[in-house]
């Protein structure tokens, strides 16, 4: 009998090495040393909101029959793939795009839910983005949005974008918005 023991813990200590790995946990850390040195950058662009003409860059795409008589616009989603700018003309040189969707989420104000993410093709954060989810009241003269993470050059970015309006038609609904942003990023 005890030769049979002997037998099996031999085979074991034997073949432990080929047999898979089976860790009780669900994580590893390791230390990254690209991720010593945060940096804090500022961008500053302009974002251009084009419903109407030839081109639109942004679309209508749910209402309701509460959206047609609330002042809010409550109810209303819209996709956008948006020009970010140098300047505030249309035709300033386009360091990106903002591609998302923003809906109208508030009964009493003009205030949007802005889910998008800003992606840069130009300069050193080319191939680059930045993601943005936040309450943006349009009333307010500057509208304070949290960046809550990115891609390339901005992995775990933190940070925050400020919105100022530019110019707006409150008929069709076409804006230019200036932003500043500040994100921290390695």
């Amino acid at each position: 009998m005890s030769n049979i023991f002997l037998s099996i813990i031999y085979a074991t200590s034997i073949f432990s090495p080929f047999l898979p790995e089976k860790s009780q946990d669900f994580y590893k850390s390791s230390p990254n040393k690209s991720l010593k040195y945060e940096k804090l950058s500022h961008l500053h662009f302009y974002f251009h909101n084009i419903v109407t003409g030839p081109n639109p860059t942004a679309t209508r795409v749910a209402f309701s029959a509460i959206t047609n008589t609330s002042s809010s616009l409550f109810g209303l989603v819209v996709v956008i793939d948006d020009p970010l700018t140098v300047g505030p003309e249309q035709s300033s040189k386009q360091v990106g795009r903002a591609q998302g969707m923003f809906a109208a989420a508030s009964l009493t104000e003009l205030s949007f839910s802005m889910v998008l993410n800003y992606v840069f093709t130009e300069g050193k954060f080319n191939g680059s983005s930045l993601s943005i989810l936040g309450q943006n009241p349009l009333h307010s003269d500057v509208r304070e949005m949290p960046v809550v993470g990115g891609s390339g050059c901005f992995r775990f970015a933190r940070g925050y974008a400020e919105g100022r309006t530019h110019v707006i038609d409150w008929e069709t609904g076409d804006a230019v918005v200036e932003y500043n942003v500040y994100v921290y990023h390695y």
